[in-house]
């Protein structure tokens, strides 16, 4: 199938990603834009996947304010160029994600940031409400650790919440996505949420 230079520019537009690759994935879909769209997600996940160990010395500080100076969020978010650093893409990645913050009020970037004691505290809170059960201790830790992770790290990890301009994806999957867009491994390292009067509180 013959695929016209104005459907790859469609779908450049709407992914953001080179010429050759929407070329290839519409000959690979056989001009199904969506399913071209689709192809190239999973294709960026495993080139995302390859990049994730590179070091990620650039960046940028991103500050967000909220609620007529109610909340503040301050964001580090690091990649490996000041190129990529000084894209529109990249600085709205940042502001979203500040925004994501201040709305959603993580307290960790990762799962891997959680102290190991917070993570135990909360398997007997769990164990807990689940109450007196006879089932295994094999089925019932399988549980919990179900439990824990629709619950507790879905609310308190940055990178396990739902995005909340887009609820079918997480953070981690919307960085992935950007990944794979703008071709350099993306952490986030640090952030800090301030909200007015939580002191006082």
């Amino acid at each position: 199938m013959s695929i016209s230079a104005q459907q790859v520019k469609e779908l450049r537009t709407k992914t953001g990603i080179g010429f050759m690759d929407c070329k290839q994935a519409l000959e690979e879909t056989g001009g199904d834009m969506e399913k071209a769209i689709e192809y190239l997600r999973k294709k960026g996940l495993a080139t995302a996947a390859k990049k994730a160990g590179r070091a990620t010395k650039q960046g940028l500080v991103t500050s967000y304010i909220h609620g007529n100076g109610k909340i503040g969020v301050l964001l580090e978010i690091n990649c490996e160029t000041d190129f990529v650093a000084r894209t529109r893409d990249f600085q709205e990645l940042a502001k979203d994600i500040a925004m994501q913050i201040a709305a959603s009020k993580p307290l960790y970037v990762s799962r891997e940031d959680v102290p190991a004691e917070c993570i135990e505290k909360e398997k007997e809170i769990v164990r807990a409400q689940i109450g007196d059960t006879k089932k295994p201790e094999e089925i019932l830790m399988k549980i919990i650790e179900g439990k824990l992770e629709k619950g507790f790290y879905a609310k308190v990890c940055l990178l396990d919440q739902p995005f909340i301009k887009d609820d079918t994806k997480t953070v981690k999957s919307l960085i992935t996505d950007k990944i794979a867009q703008l071709g350099e491994n993306i952490t986030i390292s640090r952030f800090a949420r301030y909200e007015l009067g939580e002191l006082a509180e």
